[in-house]
């Protein structure tokens, strides 16, 4: 009943107050989650040294590449169990609840695996030099120990929120971020284990919130909760799951791939320095992108319930809403950014020569922000209403069809401030293409909503 009564308010109640009802838990998990690079790479930067914080770069395509495996199966399975528990089909959805474990285990070991063999020539591909290969691959070496924990917990959690417990998510979330801290301080300032220890205390802290991930799911109370007879892997359960996952896997895939091109490239035309400087700049943007993250995740349940419902005039207030929104979180990041670059960075290191890149790292990567919340916004809102090919596209958009041709591009006029030109000139560009999409649905929706008026259409 509470379920039917909270779905029923996504048509009734004021727009403002369900966004940020619904955006606010997922605002806080996105950003707690973002300071895990952001704590790393101070205490690298601050303790360990700037080669350190270029090998950490180089690092994150490979955990981005987990990641995106992880996304496809967490995203994939709290989809298909909202939809089950949505139709009362509950064995099958402790069955897809059973499935996401085992296919996590599966996935999660076959990575670690293919990452041992091949460690070091990935992290050279990837860009790793002879000074920042061994703090990528000691990185590495803990990270690819505890993947399966890593697969487990982010899975876990997109679960967890399909099953109604959204704060509990988010309390996993920020304990792991707390506990993250803690252990840092603990093996990298006392113990001095290096970026090792930044690794392990990764690996620890996310052990810890799958225990308490687990401990949830097995209590029996629960409308959702482990079992025997639900880890064999049904193929009808697995092809939805991965069918639905496809999209989120895809994205992720391509922006690993991206990264790996602008590092190859910072490492050509900047050397090390320049992949630390992006690295450094990617943490503080990386806040505001989750804050961006957050709200379109609680977006998309109002919008889509209101399209589907056709009540036009809500759908477009919720997506203006979130546009205001958007555009005065990204300003808030954007004042900083341009006014104290060099404070930013001298929170991840003390080394001159760094700070002086990432100046000119923090101004290139973040100056667009104040559109990229627009584009942001709207290229979920098209997901939220089902014009997945259109919101694909815009997604993909910046990274497959501009910055990639302007990262080889660029260069070869301009050198390194070439691939800085690149990043500012795809943001413009990504912004502008969204533009135009948006404005033509727009005008349509109007148009449907001026029939409605005229008529008297109200469901």
């Amino acid at each position: 009943m509470d379920n039917k009564k909270a779905t029923l308010e996504l048509g009734t109640k004021p727009v403002g107050h369900l966004l940020y009802q619904y955006a606010l838990p997922a605002i806080i998990a996105m950003v707690a989650s973002s300071l895990y690079n952001i704590i790393d790479r101070i205490f690298i930067g601050q303790y360990v040294g700037p080669d350190a914080i270029a090998g950490l770069a180089i690092t994150f395509p490979f955990m981005n590449l987990g990641a995106a495996f992880g996304a496809g199966v967490g995203v994939g399975a709290s989809t298909a169990i909202a939809v089950k528990l949505g139709q009362k089909d509950y064995l099958t959805a402790e069955n897809i609840l059973g499935n996401t474990v085992t296919l996590n285990l599966i996935i999660g070991i076959g990575y670690s695996i293919v990452g041992f063999l091949f460690l070091d020539p990935i992290l050279r591909f990837f860009g790793a030099s002879d000074a920042t290969l061994p703090y990528a691959r000691e990185f590495m070496q803990i990270i690819l120990l505890g993947n399966v924990i890593t697969h487990m917990y982010f899975g876990m959690n997109a679960v967890l929120r399909a099953a109604s417990k959204p704060r509990q998510a988010m309390n996993a979330t920020i304990f792991t971020v707390m506990m993250n801290i803690a252990l840092d301080y603990l093996f990298i300032v006392l113990l001095h284990w290096g970026i090792r220890g930044a690794a392990t205390a990764t690996v620890i802290s996310q052990s810890l919130a799958l225990c308490y991930q687990m401990h949830l799911f097995s209590d029996k109370s629960q409308l959702l909760h482990l079992k025997h007879g639900i880890y064999k892997l049904k193929s009808h359960l697995v092809k939805n799951i991965l069918a639905i996952g496809i999209s989120p896997f895809l994205m992720n895939t391509c922006a690993c791939l991206v990264v790996i091109l602008v590092n190859n490239q910072f490492v050509r035309y900047g050397g090390d320095m320049a992949v630390a400087s992006y690295g450094i700049s990617n943490s503080f943007a990386t806040v505001f992108v989750m804050f961006m993250i957050g709200l379109n995740q609680g977006m998309q349940p109002i919008a889509g319930y209101n399209y589907g419902a056709q009540k036009i005039d809500r759908l477009l207030r919720v997506y203006h809403i979130a546009i205001t929104a958007a555009t005065i979180i990204m300003i808030i990041g954007w004042i900083p950014a341009m006014l104290f670059p060099r404070q930013i960075a001298r929170l991840f290191t003390t080394d001159q020569t760094l700070i002086t890149m990432c100046v000119q790292a923090i101004h290139c990567n973040m100056i667009m922000f104040p559109i990229i919340g627009f584009q942001m916004v709207t290229t979920s809102f098209f997901q939220c209403i089902g014009k997945v090919k259109i919101s694909i596209f815009l997604s993909l958009s910046r990274q497959l069809l501009v910055l990639i041709p302007l990262l080889v591009i660029f260069p070869l006029f301009w050198g390194l401030d070439g691939v800085w030109a690149a990043i500012p000139t795809s943001d413009a560009t990504a912004a502008v293409m969204a533009f135009v999409v948006a404005t033509v649905y727009m005008k349509r929706f109007k148009r449907q909503l001026s029939n409605q008026n005229n008529y008297g259409t109200t469901e």
